[in-house]
């Protein structure tokens, strides 16, 4: 994992671990001070991006969680840290200052903590809150900014909307023609966009669930997808081998 300066383009850390597998995901906390990594390594790290310190691994390797966690997404405030895997399931971690991790969810965790800095454990299923599980891998995910949403989007085409903390199901909207890839929600919390495995973007009212424009000018799966702060500028990457950079920020038509 590399951190670039953006106006040099230059490379200014590198994080490294032992990776045995690729990373999926990642997730920078809202005041930047720490990054997240979800992999096909079935563990989740975080590191304080200053000085790249190793702060903590959740779902350790271990014979109880053995499913790679795709995608991870910090809460606006930076509190919690949402989780996707692929076997459909959305955890959210509670990142505490004492380096304690705990999931929520209206099932039963059990752990057994060998140090600060890792947990290891196992899951008794439940049958709604953060333990009802989606038929499909999970391929991304994000908050709206007032940290009342979590929004995933998954295999089977389809983008959710859940209620935070309760994690009801508020919405499920279809448009696209494969894999959901990247989400990215405007900094007014109305507008979200999608991109996907079918090559488009998609824009969608978060207030009714409505598609109100569609592009497609990438020739390959849109993997990746970014606002600017200011939400005037749209970054995606496509495995056509291009980045475009998108002007504007659109809102929902009357």
């Amino acid at each position: 994992i590399r951190l670039w300066n953006p106006k040099t383009g230059e490379p200014t850390k590198l994080l490294f671990t032992r990776y045995d597998h690729n990373v999926c995901s990642l997730s920078l906390s809202p005041d930047g001070l720490m990054l997240a990594r979800g992999s096909h390594n079935k563990d989740i790290k975080i590191w304080e991006v200053t000085t790249g310190t190793d702060l903590m691994t959740l779902l350790g390797k271990d014979q109880y969680d053995h499913h790679w966690s795709v995608c991870v997404a910090f809460s606006p405030d930076g509190v919690h840290l949402a989780s996707g895997s692929d076997i459909g399931k959305i955890r959210i971690w509670e990142v505490l200052p004492s380096g304690e991790e705990k999931i929520l969810h209206n099932g039963h965790w059990e752990e057994t903590a060998e140090d600060s800095t890792e947990t290891r454990g196992f899951f008794i299923e439940d049958d709604g809150g953060f333990q009802k599980p989606m038929e499909f891998w999970i391929g991304a995910m994000t908050f709206t900014p007032d940290g009342k949403m979590l929004i995933t989007g998954s295999r089977d085409n389809t983008i959710r909307f859940f209620e935070m903390p309760t994690m009801n199901e508020i919405r499920v909207v279809r448009g696209h023609n494969g894999w959901v890839r990247a989400l990215a929600v405007s900094p007014d919390g109305k507008v979200l966009i999608s991109a996907g495995d079918d090559s488009t973007i998609r824009f969608w009212d978060i207030a009714t669930g409505r598609n109100f424009r569609t592009d497609k000018t990438h020739t390959g799966p849109v993997r990746g997808i970014a606002l600017s702060p200011d939400g005037l500028r749209l970054a995606s990457a496509s495995w056509d081998r291009t980045v475009k950079l998108w002007e504007g920020g659109p809102e929902p038509e009357e």
